[in-house]
């Protein structure tokens, strides 16, 4: 089985091939186009703007995708210029009604090629940008429409969370993603990996997720205000260490002096609550109030720029791993999992692991390769794959292409 998996619900363009066979996932593809430089001189992803680019990037996406798999794309037959064809274009234009650029380079696209070996396609429908996730919804349903191929929705924040099926056995395993190496980890086709926490960590969400089995989610605790993302990208802001905040702070954290970092100390907030949920828009403030109070000298100097971006990451870093021990205690849980774009924070995956493995040796942990923490097409092909088995059983697989709506505010 080969799914197509398309992803837009913010600055990323997405567009992966994945393979299922033998119970084994094998990412044949996996294409992003950023939008990172576009969005830096505003400080932030602004929607509109992610629209148009989505539009405009989505074609040559699905060409190097489908390239990078293998699956050749062969000329139309004659009868793509026939009434029928016209006929079906029309359709086509009807479906991107809201996205005239896109028509614009999909008609020819779709004129001039055939459709690709691929068993359905897979698209995040929310949460997301609601502008941006349209974007794709309308993509992926006019080329299941003019391939005659079944769509699945997707919730992007079970994408995150399932990435973690398609983790290496070993983390020192020299393949990389995307590769055209098989990374099957049988361990996760066993009820024993249940129950599992997820940590999941964004720009957009800082969530707990107990799980009893894939599609059995129970959020246990989850932000009240800033995700942790947030906060990244607002502290890096004050800092003048640009856009996106989370790998300049990393970044500029890695060349902090021990000494002039144990002169900062920032608040945790609520790592030690009695709950689950977060908040750091406390931290936030924390970084603003201490900045201004420096001598304008100072908050240039480059060891108090580098000291306070470490002590950034190491509060939230402490407070998501607190958190996220005291949850594995108290539920029992047999596997500890992290996803999300901040995922990706080699502080936060090596301090969790080896706090892990110190406290809860008995408790195995596992992360998705970093490049898989951030946005992507494969983490939509894979939660499309688990919720086909799922409409497979109740004999609804593949949605009505009509039925699938675009929603920013989905929940878990």
């Amino acid at each position: 089985m080969k799914i197509l998996g398309i992803e837009t619900s913010c600055d990323e363009t997405a567009i992966a091939v994945l393979e299922v066979k033998n119970g084994t996932f094998k990412i044949l593809s996996n294409v992003v186009s950023s939008q990172v430089k576009i969005h830096r001189k505003w400080g932030g992803v602004v929607p509109m703007l992610a629209k148009r680019e989505h539009q405009r990037n989505l074609i040559s996406v699905l060409r190097a995708a489908l390239k990078d798999a293998g699956l050749p794309m062969a000329a139309k037959p004659a009868w793509s210029k026939t009434r029928n064809a016209v006929a079906r274009l029309k359709i086509v234009k009807d479906i991107l009604e809201r996205e005239p650029e896109l028509y614009k380079k999909i008609a020819p696209f779709l004129l001039k090629y055939d459709a690709p070996d691929i068993d359905f396609i897979a698209v995040v429908n929310g949460p997301g940008l609601e502008p941006a996730l349209w974007v794709g919804v309308n993509f992926a349903k006019a080329l299941a429409f003019w391939w005659d191929k079944p769509i699945v929705p997707v919730n992007h924040l079970e994408g995150h969370l399932l990435t973690n099926w398609l983790t290496p056995i070993s983390e020192n395993s020299k393949s990389q993603i995307p590769n055209n190496k098989q990374i099957p980890n049988p361990k996760l086709q066993s009820q024993n990996f249940f129950p599992s926490v997820c940590l999941l960590v964004s720009g957009g969400h800082t969530m707990l997720v107990l799980m009893s089995g894939i599609g059995k989610y129970k959020i246990i605790g989850e932000t009240r205000d800033d995700s942790a993302g947030e906060c990244f990208d607002k502290t890096a802001r004050v800092l003048g260490l640009g856009y996106p905040g989370g790998p300049a702070i990393a970044k500029a954290a890695n060349k902090a002096l021990p000494r002039y970092q144990s002169q900062i100390k920032m608040p945790r907030p609520m790592m030690y609550s009695k709950d689950y949920d977060f908040s750091f828009s406390g931290l936030k403030t924390a970084v603003l109030y201490h900045y201004r109070n420096q001598p304008l000298r100072a908050r240039k100097e480059r060891n108090y720029i580098t000291a306070m971006a470490a002590e950034i990451q190491q509060a939230i870093a402490d407070v998501l791993i607190v958190k996220t021990l005291r949850a594995a205690k108290e539920y029992k849980v047999k596997t500890v999992m992290i996803g999300g774009g901040v995922a990706a924070n080699s502080e936060l995956r090596r301090q969790l692991r080896e706090r892990l493995n110190k406290e809860f040796p008995e408790v195995d942990y596992i992360a998705p390769d970093p490049k898989l923490c951030t946005d992507n097409g494969a983490m939509a092909a894979v939660a499309g794959y688990f919720n086909w088995r799922k409409l497979k059983k109740s004999r609804l697989a593949g949605k009505s292409i009509w039925s699938i709506k675009a929603n920013s505010n989905t929940r878990l």
